[in-house]
């Protein structure tokens, strides 16, 4: 007898996903998670740079030093976003062979990389985002269509950041941290803080003064309402100016033009922290797998990219310029693409494109530059005068290696009185920071310069440090006196202006009382000779062994074009050799 035939139950093939309406080709939705994920994207990007310009605002002093008792210090770690730097970090390890304390946070930053890939680009980088936003809220004309797909496509440009960044780090073992003119939160600090600000500033105070003349009382206490509170939170209550400013703008407002051109301009060809960090991203755990096969070059995902990063199918998917937005697979229609963890990497390209001898090429060019700019006379045969250092800074050639030109000393100088160099200090101490006396002066007490300074060439020191109580105190230069400009010794005019506010005790300046003849104001009789008086002024002086160049002299002379009384860096406490007075050494001796 046949045995009965055993009927089986087919499966039943996988249903589609739905269909949404006015969705593109097959108009797949994306997974709810990377739905989700790209909101929390948003989210991230608006609060990290929101909370880089709320520190951006607090990198500034505005309270009172009347009471030299009490330290000054700010209340907030503002510096943090440079102590988080990767590649501020491994630039001061090169060239100082140390890692300073604080940049151990950048560690965090590489671990996050190493798992998650350059998500700092995507979703915390205050700089990124900034052109993220101004590519958004200024769309280019020029970029629709197939030219928005084609500035989307990997493109040899996108190399030109990882030669910045091998010239960088080879300056930095030449003993250098010049690669801080290029790190993208120094360049945001210092283009903001320096630049934007004091324009917004000054703007407002026009706006101000322009409503205070209208005689409409709700209108100007709306104005003074507003000016005060911005005094009080976004930046200090008198207008800053800052040397050779115009610049940095024009460069920020350029890089920011180029978007119109580049999407994400900046991150795609410039940007060393970006290349920095797409090194370690090779080797991170979470990635894109691709379906090259049911992708229909809609090339959706390509118009969405931020990172260029070839996420269309049929190519290969660049791990190391991902900056994991996740718009891509936001976009496809297809179900092409697909992130997750431990990705398979068939079609991944993790390591930088760059051709081997370009690379060497760049290194050796970062090496040599260092030594090529130093053969010049600003450092060791012929030292400007003009480059007065902030108090606490370590010794000139240690100093740059580690200033990055982040530009926070300036920022929050309560006195107005660090600027970013220009050539003072040769081509290498571009944007470092000096002190120009004659826009503002070196608060006696202040320490605030060393407490943001986040590589440590400016040092931490302490008011007692500072102030010499139970030491030498600090010296960042020393006065001198042009007698042919001095009110009491080239006009017999009475003025002890710059002796009242010296600040050091005992005074660094002191007068002789002497009785002098003058010319009296108008002529004789007849059109004789003006007759003559005297006249009792007392003469300034300076002592070199108690001053300490802070500048307030100068400051305050009331010889306006070019002060009688200026301050240069001689003396300072830094340098064993730049110093006027030899100890144990007698200057009345007969030659």
């Amino acid at each position: 007898m046949a045995a009965p035939a055993v009927v089986g139950t087919a499966k039943a093939p996988p249903a589609k996903p739905a269909k949404v309406k006015g969705r593109a080709g097959s108009g797949i939705e994306a997974r709810l998670s990377i739905r989700i994920l790209v909101w929390v994207r948003r989210v991230s990007q608006a609060g990290f740079l929101a909370l880089f310009l709320y520190f951006l605002f607090q990198t500034a002093f505005r309270g009172s030093f009347a009471s030299a008792e009490t330290a000054v210090r700010l209340p907030l770690p503002v510096e943090a976003f440079l102590l988080a730097d990767p590649f501020v970090a491994a630039m001061t390890l090169l060239s100082t062979h140390t890692v300073y304390r604080g940049l151990a946070w950048s560690v965090g930053l590489l671990g996050v990389t190493l798992v998650f890939g350059r998500v700092f680009c995507g979703w915390i980088c205050p700089f990124g985002t900034l052109h993220h936003f101004f590519g958004w809220i200024f769309p280019s004309r020029y970029l629709r269509g197939n030219k928005r797909v084609e500035s989307n496509k990997t493109a040899p440009r996108q190399q030109v950041k990882y030669y910045l960044l091998y010239a960088f780090l080879a300056a930095s073992v030449a003993g250098s941290a010049i690669g801080g003119l290029f790190d993208p939160i120094c360049v945001a600090v210092r283009a903001i803080g320096l630049g934007v600000v004091p324009a917004l500033q000054y703007i407002t105070g026009v706006a101000s003064m322009a409503t205070g003349q209208t005689g409409v009382r709700p209108v100007q206490a709306a104005a003074d309402s507003a000016q005060d509170f911005l005094a009080q939170t976004v930046w200090q209550s008198k207008q800053f100016y800052f040397h050779q400013t115009w610049f940095i703008g024009i460069l920020l407002v350029a890089i920011l033009f180029m978007n119109r051109v580049i999407p994400r301009f900046w991150c795609r060809v410039l940007c060393p922290l970006g290349a920095f960090l797409g090194v370690f991203a090779r080797f991170a755990l979470f990635g894109m797998e691709k379906d090259h096969a049911k992708c229909t070059d809609c090339n959706l995902c390509l118009v969405h990219c931020q990172g260029a990063d070839s996420p269309q199918g049929g190519v290969k998917w660049r791990q190391d310029e991902c900056h994991m937005c996740l718009n891509c697979e936001n976009a496809c229609p297809e179900d092409v693409i697909k992130f997750r963890f431990l990705p398979t990497r068939k079609s991944t390209i993790s390591k930088p494109d760059t051709g081997r001898r370009t690379a060497i090429a760049s290194a050796a060019a970062g090496a040599v530059v260092i030594p090529a700019m130093r053969i010049a006379d600003v450092i060791d045969a012929n030292y400007d005068h003009r480059v007065i250092r902030p108090p606490g800074s370590v010794e000139e050639r240690e100093f740059l290696e580690r200033c990055i030109r982040c530009a926070e000393c300036m920022k929050v100088c309560p006195n107005n009185a660090l600027h970013p160099a220009f050539f003072e200090a040769g081509v290498e101490g571009i944007w470092t920071p000096i002190l120009i006396p004659r826009i503002g002066y070196c608060e006696h007490s202040c320490v605030l310069c060393g407490q943001v300074c986040p590589t440590g060439a400016i040092q931490k020191i302490t008011e007692d440090q500072k102030l010499g109580i139970g030491q030498k105190a600090i010296s960042i230069g020393t006065a001198f006196y042009d007698q042919g400009r001095c009110l009491p010794w080239a006009m017999a005019t009475p003025c002890i202006v710059c002796e009242e506010f010296c600040p050091t005790s005992p005074k660094a300046i002191w007068v002789e009382e002497v009785d002098i003849p003058k010319r009296l104001p108008m002529a004789g009789e007849d059109g004789k000779e003006p007759g003559m008086t005297t006249v009792h002024v007392q003469r300034p002086h300076v002592d070199p062994s108690l001053c300490i160049g802070c500048g307030a002299c100068e400051k305050v002379c009331p010889v306006q074009d070019k002060p009688a009384v200026y301050v240069t860096n001689v003396g300072e406490t830094r340098s064993k050799t730049n110093v006027i007075l030899l100890e144990d050494t007698n200057y009345n001796r007969p030659g």
